[in-house]
């Protein structure tokens, strides 16, 4: 594969952590490059640095050491404001928790990105939301309330909120922790289809094997270090 399909690049990445007169080393040396298009599961045991690579993967941290480089662009280095724009340009996020707004239907939590993004029109934003919300089979249930919906639906709101903005890079923190395992099952080919179709590359931190099963590589961490890369 050539240099350019490669979306993600970690060299000797580090995270330590001042609390109190201790350090804590989040993360140690860590050093992998994803390519466009892979779906990776991020798994380990509590403490073992999966959140804290999430956020820097996610642009919502920093680095203490070594370099974080996206998409070719080495945005460890960028300042508080430049980050902000990558998350918004290029990063989807889905929780655990889902984390939607209550009181507002379906269609306005997946607008909510969109407010950021200035240039684009009220009636593009809606196309825009409507769009994301067919790619996860919730039509028909656009103006239904966040607690008019299942835990399931919620879910897939979710993901339609972090696509709305076409990113190049979907990062998912749990995200069928909080449903049954046939609802999580639905989940899961919702973003192997996504995967598939719109070759978006999926990271997710899951402690569910079968959810690990179905991403096409597994990062293994321990102790802030990559202990071991396995694909199917």
């Amino acid at each position: 594969m050539p240099t350019d399909n490669v979306i993600i690049r970690l060299e000797n990445v580090g995270r330590t952590y001042d609390v109190g007169e201790t350090q804590v080393h989040a993360l140690r040396e860590v050093n992998t490059s994803i390519k466009r298009g892979e779906m990776i599961a991020v798994m380990g045991p509590s403490g073992s640095g999966k959140s804290t690579l999430m956020n820097i993967l996610g642009c919502l941290d920093k680095p203490t050491a070594g370099k974080y480089i996206l998409e070719g662009e080495p945005v460890s280095g960028l300042d508080r404001t430049e980050l902000a724009r990558v998350r918004n340009q290029k990063i989807g996020f889905v929780f655990q928790s889902f984390n939607l707004l209550s009181r507002t239907t379906a269609l306005e939590n997946t607008e909510l990105p969109l407010l950021y993004a200035p240039h684009i029109s009220s009636s593009e934003a809606r196309e825009k939301a409507l769009l994301a919300l067919s790619l996860v089979g919730l039509e028909g249930r656009e103006h239904h309330k966040t607690n008019q919906l299942s835990g399931g639906e919620q879910q897939r709101v979710a993901i339609a909120r972090s696509l709305v903005n076409n990113p190049s890079l979907l990062l998912a923190d749990e995200p069928t922790g909080n449903l049954d395992s046939r609802t999580g099952e639905e989940i899961m080919k919702i973003f192997k289809r996504l995967n598939r179709e719109k070759d978006i590359t999926i990271i997710l931190v899951t402690h569910d094997p079968d959810v690990a099963a179905v991403s096409g590589r597994r990062i293994h961490l321990k102790d802030g270090r990559i202990v071991r890369e396995e694909r199917n």
